[in-house]
């Protein structure tokens, strides 16, 4: 049993970027949507579809987003808060990240967001990951 989807997704994410791949697959939970929903909105990723499996099982695809010289969308994407240590930030400690071209994605009352909207909303919380 898997204990943190989240960066077993970010580790499949990263893994087909390094390999130039087009689409991979990542287990399904809320919370992975959620990440995957904020790398979409941020335009590091081109797609994503849900679909359902056998057994009840989802999985999420997604379409990865390269440029014209073959290089990711994706620099970086790092897990800041894990199952023994959770990272938590205030809505005045989001602000920016790598001078605004990084995405800070977080864990608030309002849902998973990125973190100019969590700014934006006055709202802190788990700090999730960093994207860059």
């Amino acid at each position: 049993m898997m204990n943190d989807l989240i960066a077993d997704a970010l580790t499949r994410i990263r893994n087909a970027s390094s390999r130039k791949l087009d689409v991979t697959s990542l287990l399904h939970s809320k919370a992975v949507e959620g990440v995957v929903q904020v790398l979409l909105q941020k335009e590091y990723i081109e797609a994503f579809d849900v679909i359902d499996g056998d057994n009840n099982k989802k999985t999420i695809k997604i379409v990865l987003k390269y440029d014209e010289n073959e290089k990711s969308a994706i620099n970086e994407l790092k897990r800041v808060s894990k199952p023994g240590r959770r990272v938590y930030k205030s809505a005045k400690e989001v602000k920016n990240f790598k001078s605004g071209y990084g995405t800070i994605v977080i864990s608030t009352n309002k849902g998973i967001v990125p973190n100019d909207k969590a700014y934006e909303n006055n709202t802190g919380g788990e700090v999730l990951c960093t994207v860059w």
